[in-house]
């Protein structure tokens, strides 16, 4: 049966990448959750190439947008641009050593508290941001991107479907399906007992070669980890982190051990392969901490909860303390108490007045005050001297759009549109557009730019209906004509190509 036949039969209530989604987690814990009971040392063979295909090539080109679109439709995506550039750099100067430089790669960072990172098709990888925020240095997380991105480069996730065709794979779909009904559910015992009373035909082959597959990608990842300047230790630094976790947690141990067993031979074997690694130009890691101390604060649910571990940081200087003065700044503007913000604010300005970072929280902070002109001026610097910085332009062109006021909102639509040349598929920025051309009264604009935003958050249908509304104006002229006309011929290539595939 065709994997795009079986996901349409097996998940009608699913949309295609939803339920492509769900398999991809199914297939990664039923695969490599096997190897827990591992315990002998790896020889690494020749595991050769493969021809095996996960995705057709139509859904790899638009696996990583429709994955992101899934991501953001279920509020799942972090989508702060301080925190995902800082990731996506990470990912991409890793992808720069790897044998496949060339090849598309996504990084997501997930709304999700537990500790987990995967991989699938379409270069996309993705971690949780609990994963992040347990970690103790910048190389404990590149550590778990290189090991991820050497899981894509090494074709693991295509190898396990090649294995499980070539062994039972009636058995293994038929054992996906219940075990996505029972996860869609959200009968997480019901599904991982569906998954493991399925696999007795293929267990044993699964285990030998899992425990390739992850001693592979520790093997390269580690190179990759040195090649790029990070500190190889960060790998088993991790590793010996979650086994800490493990031992403390009395629920079983963090969901990324289940996908990625681990073995005291597998810690102890990426201890020595790191020892035996040079690293040249190591990387400062001082702005790791920021950004960390930013995710903890966006994913806390409790701020007096983040002021309290902030302070506590601070008293006992277990972490940088500049990094910890931040985040407790953005706890006490999440908060309102603005005093205590803005004396821990001088604090960081005193010595580094010029910095970005920390100029950045400044302009957040004038605006939770109401003091919406310091801001702007003070954003319309940094906008001058950090020309193309993502950062710089999406928090101006937000604030610029802060209040109702036309002339700004038309400052913002010209900002935006120059970002959203490098930037098309930002849909937070193409809504923010629509909105900055409306109150600038520019609705030709708008409507072009709601459009987009149907189309990146999946709506094509939608998108269309509203480029075909903006063509009945009668006061367009040539260039607005050609160029909504233009798109909108796009857009319905986009969308007959979707309803011939059945996606």
């Amino acid at each position: 049966m065709a994997f795009e036949t079986f996901t349409r039969q097996a998940c009608p209530t699913f949309t295609m990448i939803r339920c492509i989604h769900q398999l991809l987690v199914v297939v990664g814990t039923a695969l490599l959750s096997l190897s827990v009971a591992a315990q002998q040392p790896v020889r690494l063979p020749d595991m050769g190439s493969t021809t095996t295909r996960v995705l057709s090539p139509d859904q790899e080109k638009s696996f990583a947008r429709d994955f992101e679109r899934f991501l953001r439709a279920n509020n799942l995506l972090i989508e702060d641009p301080l925190i995902t550039d800082y990731f996506n750099e990470m990912g991409f100067r890793l992808v720069s050593f790897s044998s496949r430089s060339n090849a598309p790669f996504r990084f997501f960072i997930i709304r999700e508290p537990s500790i987990n990172a995967f991989a699938a098709p379409a270069g996309v990888i993705g971690l949780h941001s609990g994963l992040i925020l347990t970690a103790h240095t910048e190389a404990e997380v590149a550590g778990v991107v290189a090991h991820e991105i050497a899981h894509i480069t090494q074709d693991h996730l295509a190898r396990a479907m090649e294995t499980q065709q070539a062994t039972s794979l009636p058995t293994m779909l038929a054992t996906l399906a219940l075990a996505v009904a029972a996860g869609a559910a959200g009968n997480a015992e019901a599904s991982q007992a569906v998954l493991m009373s399925g696999m007795g035909l293929a267990q044993q082959f699964a285990i030998n070669h899992t425990r390739q597959a992850e001693a592979e990608a520790d093997r390269v990842g580690i190179s990759l980890l040195a090649a790029a300047g990070f500190d190889p230790h960060g790998m088993a630094a991790f590793f010996e982190r979650l086994n800490v976790a493990s031992r403390a947690m009395g629920q079983g141990p963090p969901e990324y051990l289940r996908t990625h067993p681990l073995t005291v031979n597998r810690v102890a074997e990426a201890r020595a392969r790191a020892e035996q690694m040079n690293v040249r130009d190591v990387r400062d890691e001082s702005r790791f901490h920021f950004i960390q101390s930013r995710l903890r604060v966006l994913m806390s649910q409790r701020t007096e909860q983040s002021i309290d571990w902030f302070r506590l940081r601070l008293q006992q200087g277990d972490r940088p303390a500049d990094a910890m003065r931040y985040g407790l700044v953005l706890a006490f503007i999440q908060a309102r108490r603005f005093d205590e913000a803005r004396a821990e604010m001088t604090r960081l300005l005193e010595p580094a007045p010029d910095d970005q970072l920390y100029r950045l929280l400044e302009a957040e902070l004038l605006l939770a005050e109401g003091k919406s002109d310091e801001a702007v001026d003070s954003l319309a610097y940094l906008y001058r001297a950090y020309p193309g910085s993502r950062q710089v332009t999406t928090q101006y062109a937000q604030t610029l759009m802060h209040d109702s006021d036309p002339e700004r909102a038309a400052r913002a639509a010209t900002i935006i549109r120059a970002h959203l040349r490098d930037h098309p598929h930002d849909l937070r920025m193409t809504e923010l557009l629509a909105r900055a051309a409306d109150r600038s009264g520019d609705p030709v604009r708008a409507t072009e730019a709601l459009a987009e935003s149907y189309y990146l958050r999946g709506g094509v249908a939608e998108a269309i209906d509203q480029l075909e509304k903006v063509l009945e104006r009668s006061d367009l002229d040539f260039y607005q004509r050609a160029r909504i006309r233009a798109r909108l011929n796009e857009l319905r290539a986009i969308h007959l190509r979707r309803l011939n595939t059945g996606r």
